[in-house]
């Protein structure tokens, strides 16, 4: 039975909606995205097809520094993000006992609110009449005249605030299939609490490690929304600039081939990320690894 489902070619009858799907709202977006790329001319002359490959050049001298600074601060966030997500889902996980519902609800909680609201509360929370930099100031981390709003710190803490729980849900999920024995065996073949940790614990969790990081490191990239409300222009990330050049400017061709070029260089930084951090732990293979050791 298992043969005659393999050879009616079953298996990818079963993927079709999801290839439509990426087909539809993937594959011809971005197809449609490059040709409007090598355009030619203006909103009021109209845009004509001139195979105009000079816009990538443009897109990428001029805005080079923009590029710079949203995978810095995507980066940064995103390894905040994993430093603060990992103790945290570890201790839903294992120790949380009667409190695990409870906990899971205070970390989606934020999802509640608009992701603009939120974004907008941090101005707030970060301005220079706040508590934060009352706190700040005392401990001696921000001077008597200093601020938090309109830098690089606003818009890396606006970003880990709003992506955290897509690095906190998928280790969590790795985390809560774990079965605790392995520790347990682990001690029993005199391995330290560390030791264990590093051989058994992480390589069962790199699944969740892995998918959280690339839900977290993707968005943050591309977005725009916290830079603007809690940076300057100073700190405008490539999101900045397609959105004026798309709603302010309309130079459509410049736009997409600013966006042509973040998705390139995203692809690029993943399929690299995928490759030091082995198919294998994307794949979930490292459970097989480590019971068979």
């Amino acid at each position: 039975m298992r043969e005659w489902a393999r050879s009616k070619g079953v298996p990818y009858f079963l993927m079709g909606p999801g290839l439509l799907w990426l087909g539809v709202f993937f594959v011809l977006p971005m197809i449609f995205m490059l040709s409007v790329s090598l355009y030619q001319g203006s909103l009021d002359t109209t845009f004509e097809m001139t195979w105009h490959f000079e816009n990538f050049k443009t897109a990428i001298t001029d805005y080079d520094s923009q590029f710079i600074r949203s995978f810095l601060y995507a980066g940064t966030a995103t390894l905040i993000c994993l430093l603060i997500a990992y103790p945290l889902s570890y201790a839903i996980a294992f120790k949380a006992g009667k409190w695990r519902q409870v906990m899971l609800l205070a970390v989606i909680a934020p999802f509640f609110t608009t992701y603009l609201i939120r974004t907008y509360a941090w101005q707030t929370i970060l301005s220079n009449d706040g508590t934060v930099v009352d706190i700040f100031r005392t401990i001696g981390l921000v001077g008597d005249d200093g601020t938090l709003l309109k830098t690089p710190t606003a818009v890396i803490a606006g970003l880990t605030y709003n992506f955290l729980p897509f690095m906190v849900l998928p280790i969590y999920a790795s985390l809560e299939q774990f079965d605790t024995r392995l520790i347990e065996a682990g001690k029993d073949l005199y391995g330290s609490a560390r030791t264990t940790f590093r051989k058994v614990t992480l390589p069962i969790s790199m699944p969740g490690v892995i998918a959280g990081t690339l839900l977290t490191f993707i968005p943050a990239v591309g977005d725009y929304v916290n830079a603007y409300f809690l940076g300057s222009p100073n700190q405008a990330m490539i999101g900045n600039v397609i959105q004026q050049e798309y709603l302010f400017t309309k130079d459509y061709p410049i736009a997409a081939a600013l966006s042509f070029i973040m998705m390139a260089l995203i692809v690029v930084a993943v399929a690299i990320y995928i490759k030091f951090a082995g198919e294998e732990s994307l794949m979930g293979d490292d459970i097989e690894a480590v019971t068979a050791k």
